[in-house]
C-alpha cells in the first residue's frame, strides 16, 4: 500500500467503526470543557468525569471558582492526581478570565496557551471540541498508534502532531483525532493488545512493531 492508500484505509475504518464520536470529556461549555481537559492531564477520563460534577456543582465558572480558595479546589479534584499544580491552574486560569477575557474562554491557540497549566494539547483540545476550530491534540493514544501504523517516526508529540495534520485532510482533523483515541482503548491499548482485534495495525503496521507482536507471543 503507498502512504496515501494507508492514510485512507485509516480514515475509513474508523468512520465505519465510529460514524457518531462520543466526546470523552462530560461538559456543558467552553469553560467546563478547560477545566475538565486540564484535570484529565495524568489521569483517566472516566475518573474526571467522576470529579467533574461534584465541582462543577460548587463552581461551573470563573465568577464562582474564585470564590472557592486553591485549597477547596485542590481537595476536590484530589483523585485526579497533580492535584497542587492543577489546583492553582485552575484558580489562577479562571481569575485571569475574568481580567482579560470577560469570564470568557477566548478563541484563539494564543489567548488559550498564555493561561496557567494550559499547553499546547489543552489549548488544541478546547479550539477543537469547544470551538471547532481544526485542531490535532496527540495524547498518548494517538502517538502510540501513529507509530504503530508507521505514519510518525515516533520521536515526540511535537512531530507526530505535524505529521498528522500534513496526513490527514484539515476538515477531518477534529473527528479524527477523536475517532483514534476510542480506537485505541478499544482495540490497540498499550497494555493487553490483541493484534486480531486491530485491523489497522494488523494490515498496514510498522514491520518491527508486528515483529515485536510476534515475538512476544510465541514467548
Amino acid at each position: 500500500m503507498t502512504k496515501k492508500e494507508k492514510v485512507n484505509f485509516v480514515i475509513n475504518t474508523l468512520y465505519k467503526l465510529y460514524p457518531e464520536i462520543p466526546i470523552p470529556l462530560d461538559h456543558k461549555d467552553p469553560y467546563t470543557l478547560l477545566v475538565a481537559v486540564l484535570l484529565s492531564a495524568q489521569c483517566t477520563d472516566v475518573r474526571v468525569n467522576k470529579i467533574t460534577p461534584i465541582l462543577f456543582a460548587e463552581a461551573d465558572n470563573p465568577y464562582d471558582m474564585i470564590k472557592l480558595s486553591v485549597d477547596e479546589i485542590k481537595e476536590i479534584i484530589k483523585p485526579c492526581g497533580l492535584s497542587p499544580m492543577k489546583s492553582k491552574g485552575i484558580y489562577g486560569l479562571s481569575k485571569i478570565l475574568i481580567d482579560k477575557h470577560n469570564g470568557e474562554v477566548p478563541q484563539s491557540f494564543e489567548a488559550l496557551e498564555e493561561l496557567p497549566a494550559v499547553g499546547h494539547k489543552t489549548a488544541s483540545v478546547v479550539m477543537s471540541q469547544a470551538f471547532d476550530v481544526p485542531a490535532f491534540p496527540v495524547d498518548t493514544h494517538i502517538h502510540r498508534l501513529m507509530y504503530r501504523w508507521n505514519l510518525t517516526n515516533g520521536k515526540n508529540v511535537v512531530q507526530t502532531e505535524k505529521d498528522a495534520k500534513r496526513l490527514f485532510p484539515k476538515e477531518l482533523w477534529n473527528d479524527l483525532h477523536l475517532q483514534i483515541i476510542w480506537y485505541g482503548r478499544e482495540y490497540s491499548p498499550a497494555r493487553g493488545w490483541d493484534l486480531n482485534k486491530d485491523i489497522i495495525t494488523k494490515t498496514i503496521g510498522r514491520q518491527s512493531v508486528l515483529d515485536d507482536y510476534y515475538k512476544s507471543k510465541k514467548s
